[in-house]
């Protein structure tokens, strides 16, 4: 089916759904109309190449669009398990007609499920919350083998999946509407009614805890969705759409596509979708929010972060140093949360010593699993030798880190770098790695100006002993999301998931109770049945 859309160029850089982990090449989108730009045929392979490919444990991934599994005629990209280095599976890049086939299938389904009332709906989640529970070992597995996460991190990913469902199943009680007598005999009513078709563009460093931060609500509020996950990990998606499909969810109501940038282009465009969300690099998030808003939808999208953690003389030492080395490394530093510029006020020695320490027991192939890619642990590793190059003193050293019978991972190890100025490229870019910069201040309002010149707004920390210090942060830090003593200051449920600035595009979260905005419109009904009440301006 054919649309005219608003299109926009995407011109080359490194990255796609974060910093450096792809093997794509976008950048925002220019304000000049033209076609499409495809994928490069680099990440393909020809077809004689395919065959002379050693075959991937999970074969070839399909979409699923309208209950069913679909093996679109695409160009192939290989998925490799970071761990290892080896192809685990192949990927289809798919385009504008598998995008298309997915919208119709969610067409065809909405109507009867967003008639179903909400009580209703929820079944399904109660339902699927509990095959979650049941398979969390399997899934965990799958995790660890696509994404490289160590076994307790990709665990953590799915509690917080069910964390995430749960909250969607107390939507009856939460996404409700409201009646008011506003006039005598008149009547006021306000409905919460689905958006439509709306589709989820999904990063890699989380395979299946980002997607529940759309998925469970999306749906339960009566949305019909497109699923499009990394093309970096692509196999746990299919097993949410399998696990959906047990729980009892009418086919069509919940859709993959598979693919990179021409899959992400025909979402923006494609008329018959209403809403996107999409989480992953501030430059893509930027062309993302353009293309999409231009196509007149709703469109909320995430980005990049570089956050600080202030730490002041008096923080408890052994507290301060654990949490700031966990936040810095956990999922090997690929979150938007990681703590990546340690901003040390005053004499803190006794205190970076003990950071030092505590990442320093942090084991590659142990308790910390391998980048993405190994362009990434190449892109990673330059920003520390630039740094180094640069005058920065290097505490612990990950570079050129090697796991025993891993050899052909990416990892990079643990890496502290001390005396790092605030105008080193490390301590303004998104790393991406389990890299930490210390810059050095001179007083807690020196350390707020340095922490307010990063254009993004994702999270910062405090770490004091002091109330009115911590306070003093909370109200001055241009972060939609503040800690204190806390490394990764992530709200839980029912608080909401969204930075500022260069960190998010849109209005609102995306989870907790804002993302019940996102992804509903209100209905207003005005209702008068009693002719004796009189007439007056309103009525």
């Amino acid at each position: 089916m054919p649309w005219r859309s608003v299109s926009f160029e995407i011109a080359p850089r490194m990255a796609y759904d974060a910093p450096g982990a792809s093997r794509e090449r976008v950048a925002p989108f220019t304000a000049t109309p033209t076609t499409a730009t495809r994928i490069p045929m680099s990440t393909t392979l020809s077809p004689s190449a395919r065959a002379a490919a050693p075959p991937a444990p999970h074969g070839t991934v399909r979409n699923y669009i309208g209950g069913a599994w679909a093996a679109p005629q695409a160009p192939l990209a290989d998925v490799y398990a970071p761990a290892t280095g080896a192809v685990i599976a192949r990927v289809p890049l798919c385009g504008t007609a598998d995008v298309d086939a997915a919208v119709q299938a969610a067409e065809r389904a909405l109507p009867a499920w967003r008639a179903l009332p909400i009580k209703e709906r929820v079944q399904v989640l109660f339902r699927y919350r509990s095959l979650l529970e049941r398979d969390i070992e399997a899934l965990t597995a799958l995790i660890v083998e696509e994404h490289g996460k160590i076994p307790a991190e990709a665990r953590a990913e799915i509690q917080k999946a069910i964390e995430l469902t749960e909250f969607a199943c107390s939507m009856p009680q939460i996404a409700t509407g409201e009646v008011l007598e506003v006039s005598k005999g008149v009547e006021c009513r306000i409905e919460r009614v689905p958006v439509g078709v709306v589709a989820s563009i999904a990063p890699f460093n989380f395979p299946s805890m980002v997607p529940h931060w759309t998925i469970p609500n999306a749906i339960v509020l009566g949305n019909c969705m497109i699923l499009k996950p990394s093309e970096h990990v692509p196999i746990s998606a299919g097993r949410i759409a399998e696990l959906l499909t047990e729980a009892g969810l009418p086919a069509g109501v919940f859709n993959v596509v598979h693919g990179g940038r021409e899959a992400v282009e025909a979402i923006c465009d494609h008329p018959g979708i209403a809403a996107i969300t999409f989480v992953g690099s501030t430059r893509v998030a930027q062309a993302v929010y353009r293309r999409g808003t231009a196509n007149l939808k709703r469109v909320l999208a995430l980005g990049g972060a570089k956050n600080h953690l202030i730490v002041m003389p008096d923080a408890e030492p052994e507290m301060t140093s654990s949490n700031v080395a966990a936040s810095m490394s956990g999922c090997s530093g690929q979150r938007c949360m990681a703590a990546s510029v340690m901003l040390a006020v005053g004499p803190t020695d006794a205190i970076v010593a003990r950071v030092v320490d505590a990442a320093r027991a942090v084991v590659a192939g142990e308790s910390l699993g391998p980048v993405i890619s190994r362009e990434a642990k190449e892109r990673i590793e330059r920003y520390v030798t630039e740094a180094e190059e640069a005058g920065a003193t290097v505490l612990l050293d990950g570079r050129n880190t090697v796991v025993p019978g891993k050899e052909g991972g990416f990892y990079v190890g643990a890496t502290v770098l001390d005396h790092v100025t605030p105008e080193m490229r490390i301590a303004e870019e998104e790393v991406f790695g389990p890299v930490l910069a210390i810059v050095r201040a001179k007083s807690l309002d020196q350390a707020l100006e340095i922490e307010a010149r990063s254009p993004f707004g994702n999270a910062a920390a405090v770490f004091t002993e002091r109330g009115a210090t911590a306070r003093y942060v909370a109200e001055r830090a241009t972060a939609g999301m503040v800690g204190v003593n806390v490394g990764v200051p992530v709200p839980r449920e029912p608080f909401g998931f969204g930075g500022w600035g260069d960190s998010a595009f849109g209005v609102g979260d995306i989870t907790g109770r804002g993302s019940i905005e996102f992804w509903t419109r209100t209905r207003k009904t005005t209702t008068k049945w009693n002719r004796e009440a009189g007439t007056n301006w309103m009525s």
